[in-house]
């Protein structure tokens, strides 16, 4: 018998000063079987940092076809289609050709042996940039994880602050490329 999916819900108050864009999200998050808590935590980092109206869950690690989140138009084009991991050079010249821009966020303790091997073959796709999340805040967002959180989102000058009843968590990110 298969594993299903366990339903996490997240409520959200976002104010993105950065991009003024406000909004209050109501988002339902499948973890699939094989998804670890960490890589929820940092697929929900993502669509907050990215957050827009349009963007939307992808199918991600059940259909190798979607990206874990993506933004598409009222034309279908991928405005921009987001990656979580430590992916490999032909995925992310799959995401390339299809959309006008690629994020790829990086997380784990293993992601500067992964940079070093694929940073030569990366730099040579303009639409493409890449963050890493530090261990230490992938585990801070651990701590956090339950089937329904409610957290309040600031985002200035390139940090998000995250603040949830127990606590405030600076959720920064490291620029790769």
């Amino acid at each position: 018998m298969a594993l299903k999916a366990t339903i996490y819900k997240a409520n959200i108050e976002l104010a993105d000063m950065d991009r003024n864009y406000y909004d209050s999200l109501q988002l339902t998050l499948a973890q699939h079987p094989s998804e670890t808590p960490q890589r929820l935590m940092v697929r929900l980092m993502a669509f907050i940092l990215n957050a827009h109206q349009d963007l939307r869950f992808g199918k991600g690690l059940s259909d190798e076809s979607e990206a874990a989140l993506w933004q598409v138009n009222y034309s279908d084009e991928i405005n921009l289609w987001i990656e979580l991991g430590q992916l490999d050079e032909k995925r992310l010249k799959k995401a390339c050709n299809q959309a006008k821009a690629v994020k790829l966020y990086c997380y784990g303790t293993s992601v500067k042996t992964w940079w070093s091997q694929v940073e030569q073959k990366l730099n040579k796709f303009e639409r493409l940039t890449i963050e890493q999340f530090e261990p230490s805040t992938c585990e801070a967002l651990v701590k956090l994880l339950s089937r329904n959180m409610d957290f309040q989102c600031s985002i200035q000058d390139g940090q998000l602050w995250l603040t949830s009843d127990e606590e405030t968590l600076l959720v920064e990110t490291i620029k790769l490329k």
